[in-house]
């Protein structure tokens, strides 16, 4: 084991200093891990963790896919660094996907579908998002509202419409997905869908849609005519 310590590193090779003189963009993905990271484990350095992390996920790309239990497999990876790793992604994503949220049209099912496929598709539990919009059928805002087996006590209609209040929206879209991989709507999900079109009447905001989601298909109440 090297167990190269940041504080033998010359001062101005180290990942701060280089991040100050040069930018960002100029660290290599084992300088940034040890920025986040902050600091080693008694085994492991810093700069040891970082490549132990790398050698583990083999590309940048993967780490996207690990989740805690995984991480914390990794030499030296506790749960507190595994967290911060998890957290920074989570942080890196949402202020990407917030340069481009004004810019997704959900116009149709079918780009509905196309939008939120690979967040639903081979889940093991009914995850509930709903899409709240703009008169243009822009996306203001995607909201994860329940995660488990869906049915009208889990699903309550009042938090389905606080976060369009909050958000000025025109319309929601529902959607949510079956494990299974059968589309079909089941009663508790014809039933809540009818629910929450009536408290839309009354609060004029539209429910224009609901649409679940397996692996590779989707049901759609309004391409069904259950909505009108």
């Amino acid at each position: 084991m090297n167990n190269v310590l940041i504080k033998d590193i010359p001062l101005f090779d180290r990942p701060r200093e280089r991040l100050k003189r040069y930018g960002v963009e100029s660290l290599s993905n084992e300088e940034l891990l040890s920025i986040i990271l902050r600091t080693g484990t008694k085994n492991y350095s810093v700069k040891d963790l970082s490549n132990n992390i790398l050698k583990e996920i083999k590309d940048i790309t993967n780490l996207k896919d690990f989740s805690i239990n995984k991480l914390i497999k990794i030499n030296g990876v506790g749960e507190v660094k595994a967290i911060t790793l998890l957290a920074s992604l989570e942080l890196g994503k949402r202020v990407y996907d917030s340069k481009l949220v004004n810019k997704i049209n959900l116009c149709s099912s079918n780009k509905i579908y196309d939008y939120m496929k690979n967040k639903l598709s081979n889940k093991k539990q009914e995850y509930f998002y709903c899409l709240y919009l703009d008169h243009k059928k822009n996306l203001i805002e995607e909201k994860l509202l329940f995660i488990g087996t869906l049915n009208r006590s889990t699903v309550h209609p009042r938090e389905i419409f606080k976060y369009a209040y909050i958000n000025s929206s025109e319309s929601i879209v529902c959607i949510h997905n079956h494990p299974s991989n059968d589309v079909l709507p089941s009663k508790e999900d014809i039933d809540l869908t009818n629910k929450l079109i009536e408290i839309s009447k009354i609060q004029g905001i539209g429910v224009i849609d609901h649409i679940i989601i397996g692996n590779n298909n989707y049901y759609s109440f309004y391409d069904n005519g259950d909505i009108l």
